[in-house]
């Protein structure tokens, strides 16, 4: 009895340890805000997600292609922060990290269950938790789909051991399948497991051995029954397979065989894999983005040669050291759907890959470490004090690693000093340069990035809006007119043009524009909602009204589209489009977006109040929109409102004047 409760009270202080040390390298996230790489694409500026959790939106998640993923449960996640915490960037980072600890603990748990090791299964946790190469993981709020994946890759384990351990209760096989199932919806890297599970099988579970013992059958055949017993994770990891790739490459994220060569990829990834376990035992250097090289002769030998004496090795001990094995498959086998023979990206690897790939190598270190220590003198004190180091050392180097993640700036900054001929990481700082104001520098990083690269459709792009921003509209032109001659397709630079074309009061080709964004893409808010305004400034209010409807079908959350709406059918001169019903509705969510401190959205819902009759509501708003145009400014818009509100007020003095005589 005291044994268990020996044992209860170590498993606590390691939890409480490992939650702590995860906390002290992460808990700076909650200063940290959100970055424009993959942020803008999976949150701030995606309407589905800020739409909330909504029928609509749920449809969505389980039906789109978006991003060139298919995640529907990542999505949904996003929805629910959302739900919880709006654009606070803190609220977003915490979630990762209260995944990353669940993740932490429930390996732990894990692999203490399968093993009975309880400090070296600490030591594998410790390692995972702290690891600087998880940093991206866990800091970056779009990966969320890896810490989510991991949390049901590890839940799956488990389920996986409690029916090893008590075949007869099925309830824990249909558990492995639920599990395994919301895993491919988080993320399809989890399609792996099921080879994981094998390599469980042969160690720890040791259920290879004792199938062969009891049916007296030869390996070969052990080998068959437990694949067979596999199968429903086979099936889901193959539909989970295609359909991944058919959405990336209809996304285009999957680049041709004439864009990267055969040769290439496998050149690549056999640097990746040797690449990754230098990572690990030197983390320094680390990048966002590490850009696609060509690698030589002499480097690709060389690492071939270190993964063919690493799995010779592997196979010569498979019998007396079990682990080494299991590890080392375990980070081959893992690291397969993303090491480059099917290329996504323009990176060559990624930190965030390795998130559930480095568990392998983490098991061969906390395994190996005693066995070679076995005949040493004080080997605990030795042992202790070399784990104790290297979780200390791992630490501090992710603590300076999180850092990075402060903002946009500062983590592409730490990029390009890192890599080389990085076109996407100085476009990328040109974009976040640019969205802090520094327009000047933004244009130098464009310029730089185009250097590299010429026919970054991007990078050009960019540039174009920088330079619209600055009123230099004839060079930004030329750059969106680049941007096209190189992508064609490319929806924002056709709405991009659009705009400068409608402020010279070209209307005709500024409509071409946007009609043609609309054709790539027929969901593109920003084309509907600029539509609108041609046709409202045109007098052509029913198409202005269509328009602006088709931007909020789009992008429900539009608060111009609200605005422009919303005042068109509050106070428009022909009867036959106003109706004051619509635009209070319209103008009460414009407000509640905005929380009631944006003096146009107050002006709009007190336009919609006069016009169903609500004087005194108008009055109430229009004077809390008046006081905020005074502090806020333009002066115009104080004016305006100033002058509407004296008109709210007479209608109202009228029509109380009018009911006192009537009651009289």
């Amino acid at each position: 009895m005291m044994d268990g409760i020996k044992k209860r009270r170590i498993e606590i202080i390691i939890c409480l340890l490992l939650s702590a040390a995860s906390l002290v390298v992460y808990l700076q996230l909650i200063n940290c805000d959100f970055v424009n790489y993959d942020d803008e694409l999976y949150l701030t500026k995606n309407p589905h997600i800020q739409a909330g959790i909504t029928l609509k939106s749920v449809i969505w998640a389980f039906t789109t292609g978006y991003a060139s993923n298919w995640h529907p449960l990542t999505w949904l996640s996003h929805m629910l922060d959302f739900e919880l915490y709006g654009l606070n960037p803190m609220g977003h980072h915490w979630t990762n990290l209260q995944l990353h600890i669940a993740n932490t603990l429930l390996l732990f748990f894990v692999l203490q269950l399968m093993t009975g090791a309880i400090l070296r299964s600490a030591f594998v946790s410790a390692l995972f938790a702290i690891h600087p190469l998880h940093v991206e993981s866990v800091a970056w709020i779009a990966e969320r789909k890896d810490v989510l994946c991991a949390f049901f890759w590890i839940l799956s384990m488990y389920a996986y051991v409690g029916y090893v351990r008590n075949p007869e209760k099925k309830r824990y096989y249909i558990l492995l399948i639920i599990l395994f199932a919301l895993g491919l919806m988080a993320k399809p890297m989890i399609v792996t497991l099921p080879f994981v599970l094998l390599l469980l099988d042969f160690w720890p579970l040791s259920r290879f051995q004792s199938i062969i013992h009891e049916r007296k059958i030869n390996v070969f055949q052990a080998f068959k029954t437990l694949v067979w017993e596999k199968t429903p994770l086979f099936v889901l990891s193959a539909i989970s397979c295609v359909i991944t790739f058919f959405v990336q490459q209809h996304g285009g994220a999957v680049a041709s065989i004439e864009a990267l060569s055969l040769k290439a990829r496998a050149a690549n990834a056999i640097v990746s894999y040797t690449s990754y376990i230098g990572k690990m035992i030197w983390p320094l250097h680390l990048a966002v983005l590490y850009p696609l090289l060509e690698w030589n002769l002499g480097e690709v030998l060389i690492s071939g040669l270190l993964l063919l004496l690493m799995s010779t090795l592997a196979i010569r001990t498979w019998h007396r050291h079990p682990y080494f094995s299991v590890g080392w498959l375990w980070y081959l086998g893992t690291l397969i759907p993303v090491i480059g023979l099917v290329q996504v990206g323009a990176q060559s690897m990624a930190d965030r890959y390795t998130y559930i790939p480095l568990i392998g190598l983490f098991i061969i270190i906390a395994w190996a470490m005693p066995d070679i220590s076995s005949k040493w003198r004080g080997r605990r004190i030795v042992l202790t004090t070399i784990s104790g180091v290297m979780i200390i050392l791992f630490m501090i180097c992710s603590w300076f690693q999180v850092h990075h993640w402060k903002n946009g700036v500062t983590l592409f900054t730490h990029a390009v000093k890192l890599t080389h001929n990085n076109s996407i990481a100085y476009c990328e700082l040109g974009h976040a340069l640019n969205q802090h104001g520094k327009r000047d520098e933004a244009i130098i990083h464009f310029l730089r990035s185009l250097k590299i690269n010429p026919n970054y459709a991007e990078a050009h792009y960019e540039l174009g809006v920088t330079l619209e921003a600055q009123g230099n509209s004839t060079a930004a032109v030329r750059q969106y007119l680049e941007t096209l001659r190189i992508n064609p397709n490319h929806v924002k630079a056709h709405n991009g043009l659009g705009i400068i074309l409608a402020n010279q009061g070209n209307f005709n080709d500024s409509v071409y524009h946007y009609k043609k964004a609309l054709q790539i893409n027929p969901k593109y808010p920003g084309a509907y909602y600029n539509l609108g305004k041609i046709f409202s400034v045109q007098g052509k209010i029913e198409d202005a009204i269509l328009y602006y409807q088709k931007a909020l079908h789009y992008s429900s959350n539009m608060t111009q589209a609200l605005y422009n709406l919303s005042w068109i059918l509050g106070t428009c001169e022909d009867g036959n489009y106003r109706n004051g019903g619509e635009a209070v509705k319209l103008a009460e969510k414009l407000c509640k977006i905005t929380r009631y401190k944006q003096p146009l959205a107050l002006d709009a819902l007190a336009a919609a109040y006069a016009e169903t009759g609500k004087f005194d509501a108008a009055v109430l708003t229009a004077k809390k929109g008046l006081k905020l145009a005074l502090h806020q400014g333009p002066k115009e818009l104080a004016l305006g409102l100033k002058k509407r509100l004296q008109l709210y007020q007479a209608k109202h003095s009228y029509r109380q004047n009018l009911c006192e005589k009537n009651e009289s």
